[in-house]
């Protein structure tokens, strides 16, 4: 049996997982530079206030309904959720991490699936503090779907939600809207519904040429997973990216070449740290700039530079040098920038790269970038930097709202006094 266990309302989880204080409280998470809502509690939710929401259009009502907001902390978020991740390996060998927040689980047999999730729920809350719905059944889409239920209806469930029968197979088949079926995607949900095709079990009654057809083996093999038949594995290996982006906007706007070389050396730094990371190499690096949308007075500038590098690489060094040059093409003197971004795309395995005969990197890069690697790894996120960098900090952001980073930084570290205890 596979298991897909969500950790609920993940980011404002997190933050009460260390502040007590926040439980039951309506939470919302803001985005980068404190610009809008990407993570809400239940409570919030019950509110109206939609996901994106901008700040400043729900002030007043944040202000009425005492609504807690915390800066986005992804150093504590991250932490948390491998803490998660980790846990469930005492229960299964099989783990696919898939997203911060989820993770499929393929479950060694039990006579009552039941007993076996609610004591993975127990176990993963008595040890971080974050609660969790799970979905178990013989496939990865239906425990999707069966984890979809366990959200929907937390009280009957107790969170977790198994099918474990073909009874309860076709029920939930039958309650799901074809929109809800994981991995099913906008363009097909529209191409189903003009076929009169309204609800998962609707979708599995079509004939498999049809679906292979018009969705391709995807489709095909979704169709397959829903009908109880495993088809989707668990993923063996890590799935690269095709493309690699750091983009940001400033906390304020920038009119001067120097904070915008500063910003994007930084931003094609933090993407060369990720291509190393998947053992990549690149060979396009595009630069982009944005002014500032809300400043109505003036006018709204969006400029981009794509350029193809000599060779694939992932070395800070070269790829640095190349956005410099992105930049100095599309900089305009007078423009108030409010965004910018670099975008690695042209992705290599770099144990496969074609070398050539007269332009190739200088072989001391490999070695210098993995020394800044390993000491960054060791102690702490771009200690290590370009000398062209901002020293002090890595993204210059509006965080008003920032809770403490509890375990990743010593400072941060709650302190008991045993004395009171």
């Amino acid at each position: 049996m596979y298991a897909i266990i969500d950790c609920n309302s993940f980011y404002a989880s997190c933050e009460r997982a260390f502040d007590p204080s926040l439980i039951d409280k309506p939470l919302a998470i803001l985005s980068n530079n404190d610009g809008c809502v990407i993570s809400r509690s239940k409570e919030v939710k019950a509110l109206g206030i939609p996901m994106g929401a901008p700040l400043f259009k729900y002030k007043t009502l944040i202000a009425e309904k005492n609504i807690q907001i915390r800066s986005s902390n992804y150093s504590l978020y991250g932490d948390m959720s491998e803490r998660v991740m980790k846990l469930l390996e005492d229960f299964s060998p099989e783990v696919e991490v898939y997203s911060i927040d989820e993770a499929f689980v393929k479950l060694p047999y039990s006579e009552n699936y039941q007993v076996v999730g609610l004591h993975i729920k127990q176990y993963i809350y008595q040890r971080t503090g974050i609660p969790v719905s799970i979905g178990i059944a013989p496939t990865k889409a239906l425990s999707k779907a069966a984890n979809n239920i366990a959200k929907k209806f937390p009280e009957q469930t107790q969170g977790c939600h198994v099918i474990d029968s073909e009874e309860k197979r076709i029920k939930m088949l039958k309650w799901l809207p074809v929109k809800a079926i994981w991995g099913i995607g906008v363009g097909n949900t529209k191409r189903l519904e003009n076929k009169n095709v309204h609800t998962a079990y609707e979708f599995t009654q079509l004939a498999d040429d049809w679906v292979k057809r018009n969705m391709s083996i995807i489709g095909l093999r979704l169709k397959k997973d829903l009908e109880g038949k495993p088809t989707i594995q668990l993923e063996e290996s890590v799935v690269h990216k095709k493309a690699i982006a750091t983009t940001r906007s400033f906390e304020f706007t920038f009119s001067d070449r120097e904070n915008l070389k500063e910003r994007i050396v930084t931003f094609a730094s933090r993407c060369a740290e990720k291509l190393r990371g998947q053992n990549s190499s690149c060979n396009v690096i595009m630069v982009f700039l944005r002014s500032d949308r809300n400043k109505h007075n003036n006018v709204y500038v969006r400029s981009k530079r794509v350029l193809t590098l000599p060779y694939a690489t992932n070395s800070t060094l070269i790829i640095n040098q190349y956005a410099l040059k992105a930049l100095a093409d599309i900089y305009k003197p007078g423009i108030a920038y409010k965004r910018a971004g670099v975008i690695l795309t042209g992705l290599v395995d770099t144990n496969a790269l074609q070398l050539d005969l007269f332009q190739n990197e200088n072989p001391k890069h490999k070695k210098l970038m993995a020394a800044m690697d390993a000491l960054n790894g060791k102690y702490g996120v771009q200690k290590i930097k370009m000398g062209n960098q901002d020293l002090q900090r890595t993204w210059k952001m509006r965080q008003a709202y920032l809770s403490p980073e509890y375990t990743t930084k010593f400072k941060d570290i709650i302190v008991l006094n045993c004395a009171t205890i």
